[in-house]
């Protein structure tokens, strides 16, 4: 297996990284109440970088206090004291040589009633659309609240880079409050934010030039998820929406795109059958791919599939369970299973940072967690 393409260094941005596979932003809740992360958060990242060389993108990281309202202890990164406890995190996954991008996203109307409630974050969306029947009625945001969570965007972005971080990932994907203007079920204004696949596609252009103008557009990437069902999400007819935004990420230079198979529906497990085509042909750089792929899956897209392209191919559930995932994979070792039932404890190390290494990875590294 270490023959493999899969084992091969790619050039992704300002970042060469040693293989191709990737660990995919994993929503934890470790944080404090006040959205900072904790030293607990520190050694989980800092255990996933078993293997030098290894791209860590961060879990879901709220650009901003209006951003949140849903999922207590999800971190932040608009305080100084958040900054410096992410600088912790990344020189952590930098001593034991690999990367780390931060994901940057906001609620929008996913966020939760009693939790906005007690942060005073008002609910917002592109339109006044609940996600379900039983979700609360966002209030469609207005041109002034619309610019300013693109500046929040570029702010948040910047402040990644002095928490260390190598870069940011867009997040526009899963239901939260980019896919939210992208697509036409939670999107119908009729102002330049809608009514249009060139406006629909406006919020995510502006967050992206933003972005790219305050770090670099070696330093940014953009997730999607065209066929994804969750948090009320996926129109009828994505892909010249989605081919819409490429198009202008490409124009961007960003360092990568990171699009979802139809495979998962969040963090759950589905039988999707859309593929991912017109976006390979679209993209031309590096290109990150994810959602329910097992290692003879990762192989057969990078050696078969696709072997002329830069492809990396995201693990996630895999990567909670297994800290040194790469060197397992590389040495053909069994995997640990996973435990769902322990991916949202907050603040325990149970399910978070007691998952062993491998009896082999440990003796190849005399110090066991160095």
């Amino acid at each position: 297996m270490a023959e493999s393409r899969l084992f091969k260094p790619l050039k992704i941005g300002n970042m060469e990284v040693k293989h191709r596979i990737a660990m995919a932003p994993l929503t934890r809740l470790h944080a404090s109440d006040d959205r900072v992360p904790i030293g607990l958060m520190t050694e989980y990242y800092r255990q996933r970088a078993a293997v030098p060389g290894t791209l860590i993108i961060s879990e879901g990281t709220l650009i901003s206090p209006s951003a949140g309202g849903g999922f207590p202890n999800a971190p932040g990164i608009w305080s100084e004291e958040q900054i410096a406890a992410w600088r912790k995190i990344t020189d952590a996954v930098h001593d034991k040589g690999c990367f780390i991008y931060c994901q940057l996203f906001a609620m929008g109307r996913v966020a939760d009633a009693e939790y906005a409630k007690k942060e005073n974050v008002r609910i917002v969306g592109p339109s006044a659309i609940p996600m379900d029947e039983n979700a609360p009625i966002p209030q469609a945001m207005t041109i002034p609240e619309i610019k300013q969570a693109v500046l929040d965007f570029a702010t948040a972005a910047k402040n990644a880079i002095h928490a260390g971080f190598d870069g940011v990932e867009c997040h526009a994907a899963n239901g939260y409050l980019t896919d939210q203007f992208i697509q036409d079920v939670s999107n119908q204004r009729d102002d330049e934010y809608g009514g249009s696949i060139e406006n629909r596609s406006r919020f995510i252009r502006e967050i992206m030039k933003a972005v790219v103008d305050s770090i670099g557009p070696e330093r940014v990437g953009l997730r999607l998820s065209p066929w994804s069902l969750f948090q009320g999400m996926k129109m009828q007819n994505a892909i010249p929406q989605f081919s819409d935004i490429i198009y202008k990420a490409r124009e961007l230079n960003l360092a990568y795109l990171h699009m979802i198979e139809s495979r998962v529906i969040g963090a759950e497990d589905s039988v999707g059958t859309e593929r991912l085509d017109f976006a390979y042909k679209l993209w031309e750089g590096p290109f990150l791919v994810g959602g329910g792929y097992t290692l003879l899956d990762a192989q057969r897209l990078v050696e078969e599939e696709y072997p002329d392209r830069e492809i990396v191919v995201v693990f996630g559930r895999y990567f909670i369970a297994n800290p040194d995932l790469v060197y397992r994979f590389r040495e053909g070792l069994q995997l640990n299973a996973y435990d769902r039932d322990t991916f949202y404890r907050s603040g325990s190390s149970v399910g978070y940072v007691d998952y062993p290494y491998s009896a082999e990875y440990l003796a190849k590294n005399n110090s066991g967690l160095a």
